[in-house]
Order: C-alpha cells, then sequence, then structure tokens
C-alpha cells in the first residue's frame, strides 16, 4: 500500500483550476492543467516511496509482479493493465479515435519496421495495446460521440439551410448508412483548403440562423449548432469541423458515464471526469488540433456502423456494502465509486492491484496494521498483497474512485 505521486499533462486545453483545486494547489495553476495521470505508463507514471528514494510505480510492480497484480499477473504480462486519469477540459479536445489490439499490435510493429522513433510527432502507435475508455463525469460534461444516426443527421444538415451544403446532404440522404457516413466523412475530412475557406463561414451563418429561430429545429438542433459556432471560430481552416457535425452532441451530469470501444470517434469538449482506460496512449485524430492527423491510418480504425453510446449511470456492485460500479466487460478495468455522508467504514473490493482517489472529502485506509491517511485529492496503489484493506471516511464523508482490473 503506497502513496501516489501523480504527473500532470499541461496540454492547452486544460483547466488552471479544476486539477489545481482537487489537489490543494495554487488556484488558477501557471499553466491549463489538462489531465492528472495515475498509474504505471512509462510516458508519465505515478511514483512511490519516500522523498528521498522515489520511484515509478511500473519499478515496484515489476519487483514482485505475483504480489502486485495477483491472479491477473499472467495475463497482463506483469504490467499494470490500466490507466486512471483526471480530465480537465476548459476547451475542446482534438477529434479522435482509439484501435482495437489487432490494429494497435500491427500497428506498432509497422512502425518500428518503418524507423519512425516513439516519442516522434508523426507517431501513430506509442505502444502495442489498445484503448478502450470510460469517461465518468465530475462535473456537467460535454461531448461528441460516435456517428450521429444517419438520417438526424440529414435532418440536420437540412435545417442549417446552407446552399454550399446541399450536395453533401443529398450524398447522405441517398445512402442514410453507415457507408454513406464513411463517403461522406472521407469527402470531407479530405477537402481542399480552398473549399473549406468557403464553407465554413457559410455554416456558421446557418448556425446564426438556425438559433435565431428559437422554435422547431432552432430548439431542436441548438446544441448542435452552438457546437459548430464554437469549433469553427476556434479551427476555422479545420476539416473537423465538418466532420464534428456527423457526431452525437451529449452531456453526462455528474456520476454519468460513456464508454467508449475501439472506432469510436469522439471530442470531449468542456467539463471534468475520471477518465479509466487499458493502459495505452495510442490516438489517431481526425482533427480539431494543430496535431499529426493521418487520415488514411484513422479510416482504418474508425467505426461508422455503431449504434450511438449509452449513457451509463453507477449500479450497486454485488456483494459489497457502499460501492457502486460501472460495467462495460472490459477485462483490463473496472470503477468504482462510493459515496459516504459522514464517518462509515467500507471494504475495499478487488483481488488485484488497485488505485484509489479521494475526489471529495476525507478519508484513511487500513491494511495489516497501517494506516494512510488520504485527503481530497490524495491517492494510493493498492497491490493484490493488500487484499482485505479497509477504507474510512472523515466526519464530512468522501467520495473516492476505485480503479482495478475487470477480471
Amino acid at each position: 500500500m503506497e502513496l501516489l505521486e501523480n504527473p500532470i499533462r499541461t496540454y492547452a486545453w486544460g483547466s488552471r483550476t479544476v486539477i489545481a483545486d482537487l489537489i490543494g494547489g495554487p488556484v488558477p495553476s501557471p499553466h491549463p492543467q489538462a489531465e492528472l495521470w495515475l498509474g504505471a505508463h512509462p510516458a508519465a507514471p505515478s511514483t512511490v516511496g519516500g522523498p528521498a528514494a522515489r520511484r515509478p510505480l511500473h519499478e515496484l510492480i515489476g519487483q514482485d509482479t505475483v504480489a502486485a497484480l495477483g491472479p491477473g499477473r499472467e495475463r497482463w504480462a506483469g504490467r499494470l493493465p490500466f490507466l486512471l486519469k483526471v480530465l480537465a477540459a476548459e476547451e475542446p479536445l482534438s477529434l479522435q479515435a482509439h484501435p482495437s489490439l489487432e490494429q494497435a499490435r500491427e500497428g506498432w510493429a509497422r512502425e518500428n519496421a518503418a524507423g519512425i522513433a516513439v516519442d516522434a510527432p508523426n507517431r501513430n502507435y506509442r505502444d502495442p495495446n489498445h484503448k478502450p475508455e470510460l469517461l465518468c463525469a465530475l462535473t456537467e460534461f460535454d461531448a461528441l460521440v460516435g456517428f450521429r444516426e444517419p438520417s438526424r443527421t440529414v435532418e440536420l444538415l437540412r435545417a442549417l439551410d446552407v446552399p454550399e451544403l446541399a450536395s453533401y446532404t443529398e450524398l447522405l440522404a441517398g445512402q442514410p448508412c453507415s457507408d454513406g457516413l464513411r463517403a461522406l466523412f472521407t469527402t470531407w475530412i479530405t477537402l481542399p483548403q480552398s473549399v473549406l475557406d468557403g464553407l465554413v463561414p457559410a455554416l456558421q451563418e446557418g448556425a446564426v440562423r438556425l438559433l435565431a429561430a428559437r422554435s422547431g429545429d432552432g430548439e431542436r438542433f441548438a446544441a448542435e449548432a452552438r457546437t459548430l459556432l464554437d469549433l469553427s471560430e476556434r479551427y476555422p481552416d479545420d476539416a473537423g469541423v465538418l466532420a464534428a457535425l456527423l457526431l452525437n452532441r451529449i452531456t453526462l451530469q455528474p456520476g454519468e458515464a460513456l464508454y467508449l470501444p475501439a472506432g469510436n470517434l469522439h471530442a470531449y469538449l468542456s467539463g471534468a471526469g475520471m477518465e479509466l482506460m487499458a493502459n495505452s496512449d495510442n490516438v489517431l485524430r481526425g482533427g480539431l488540433t494543430p496535431k499529426h492527423v493521418d487520415v488514411p491510418e484513422l479510416l482504418r480504425v474508425l467505426d461508422f456502423a455503431a449504434p450511438p453510446p449509452p449513457v451509463r449511470p453507477a449500479r450497486p456492485d454485488p456483494g459489497t456494502d457502499g460501492w457502486h460500479r460501472y460495467d462495460v466487460g472490459v477485462q483490463e478495468f473496472l470503477l468504482r465509486r462510493a459515496d459516504t455522508g459522514g464517518r462509515d467504514k467500507l471494504d475495499v473490493p478487488g483481488v488485484g492491484a488497485r488505485i484509489l482517489l479521494c475526489t471529495s472529502g476525507s478519508a484513511a485506509l487500513e491494511a495489516h496494521g497501517e494506516v494512510l491517511e488520504l485527503p481530497r485529492g490524495g491517492s494510493v496503489y493498492l497491490a493484490a498483497a493488500d487484499a482485505g484493506a479497509v477504507l474510512t471516511t472523515g466526519d464530512d464523508g468522501a467520495t473516492v474512485f476505485l480503479a482495478s482490473d475487470g477480471l
């Protein structure tokens, strides 16, 4: 059982308040803080140990994988199978999708054979793993997720009433299926800049007209029109503005979650959330970013036929007291949450390696006679050998998230 120190990723879209406030740092922070990583990914591992002897978490796990990972040791090849993040988006993230396990292994081998450095800007596959992920909202959270049902997208495009959009609208109307979505997305993502320069301003005018209607289509597609205006102002030269019109626009309330399997095109827009994923950093981008965009590789992994991802509430965890869980059927990870309203004791479930984070209130964790205090923002790594740990929440109660494998 070890207290964690966790690295912060300072991407431009991050918040200057959310993570800083959670961990007790200066608010506002000097730079945007986008992600707090809790785990053993070699690109940014958590560290354990005293001030004079800190070491990466993956080194601790590697010393005794039986004690660390328990029954999942062989399945996970001696590595922590999940990565937990606190994500804080002040601005929209890039349009992106993640590969399947087979695609990741093939892409990793292919780019290695081509001699592309793992940290090169044009690298797509930074490890040979897939990256299914779960996003649980800590605040109201807005996102674009998965391709919208084609006939409803046709309704949106017609409601915008943009003459320059007419041929593209009819392309999808004539083939309202996954093949039509693929054809339209491919056309839009490869448009010449000269065409984009005229089409994006026309779309902005259509969105303004639609919002001015205040009823009918103006009310029905208000969120989509506002998102179009926001993205086009931020990225006026980016084909991702058009691609975003094809995606479901959703708002999660705190405690609600989304599961994103391989091939799901998405873009987080704003809000804070807990993000739990397989231990990977493989991202194929489709726009709304100055970073590398590889259109052929993105098209290879995208799933145009997937149904809209359901919003998932937490459900009581059978066999435990006080815990709720988000079931997604992934072996690499499982997310649990406990909310207590005063001093309480909870057994910590799970049999493998786990990471526990307190997001409100305070708590203490006890295992084998050792007690670790857990203030708001504090986090702990529990090995399989720490089975039987007990969580005691403070007088003000606590909200804690527990990440484990899904076995």
